[in-house]
């Protein structure tokens, strides 16, 4: 799951570079070539490999949709009218340094995190120095140029399994509903026994004990601690330009 998951990207997060429908076709059958033989290793059952098959056969809807994505692209670019070598610097550095960017914020872990955004610094710097050609554009194009761009490193969005269509809405509906934990299995007894009231009026605890109990919600009251206050959120600074020229 993670190796399929840091590879469906429209650019390597570790080297930085573009990866065409045949690029990540070769790669994803080098994966798949090695799920197969572990699962032979394993003896899997045939229930869990026909499982692998059937991710497998998606295959050609993810390269499909990586192709869809660079076309939309280009179609994007074309419209700025841009001369060949702003046109191939926008395509090959400016995109590919923002999808980075996001992908880097996306991530939950330190380190995959670190990785793609040191490569998207790397290739933004040279876009800002003042040499660029891209500096040469005056601010209104430059800032237009960008919005584009930020734009197309938008248009990839992986779909989640969890939330996906309704069929996955209703999964996670339900997630909580099963497998309860020790806490939550003796937080609903006591709901169960001391809060919930037939229709003469008494809960299971009232009708064992045959007396009345003090209500739960006021004994909750009295012997769980509030929590504290939420800390205050420091306002982010203003994220900067992608193409703020840097100083001479």
């Amino acid at each position: 799951m993670r190796l399929l998951g840091e590879l469906y990207h429209p650019f390597d997060l570790v080297h930085g570079a573009a990866q065409s429908p045949a690029d990540l076709a070769e790669r994803f059958a080098g994966l798949w070539h090695r799920l197969e033989r572990l699962a032979k290793a394993a003896a899997l059952p045939a229930a869990a490999r026909e499982r692998l098959a059937k991710a497998q056969r998606l295959t050609a809807q993810l390269l499909a949709t990586m192709a869809f994505f660079f076309t939309n692209v280009q179609m994007r670019i074309d419209t700025l009218n841009l001369p060949p070598h702003l046109e191939q610097a926008v395509l090959e550095h400016l995109i590919l340094a923002l999808y980075l960017e996001r992908a880097a914020a996306r991530s939950s872990i330190a380190e995959p995190r670190q990785r793609p955004r040191a490569v998207s610094a790397d290739w933004l710097a040279p876009l800002r120095q003042p040499t660029h050609p891209l500096q040469t554009l005056d601010t209104a194009t430059r800032d237009h140029v960008e919005r584009v761009a930020q734009e197309c490193a938008d248009l990839f969005q992986r779909s989640r399994s969890a939330v996906e269509g309704r069929n996955g809405q209703l999964a996670l509906h339900h997630h909580g509903r099963h497998r309860l934990t020790n806490g939550k299995l003796a937080a609903l007894t006591a709901i169960h026994n001391f809060h919930l009231r037939r229709p003469d009026g008494r809960t299971a605890a009232e009708r064992f004990f045959n007396r009345a109990h003090p209500p739960l919600f006021e004994q909750v009251l009295a012997r769980v601690p509030l929590p504290p206050t939420s800390r205050q959120r420091r306002p982010r600074p203003p994220h900067p330009s992608a193409l703020m020229p840097l100083a001479a």
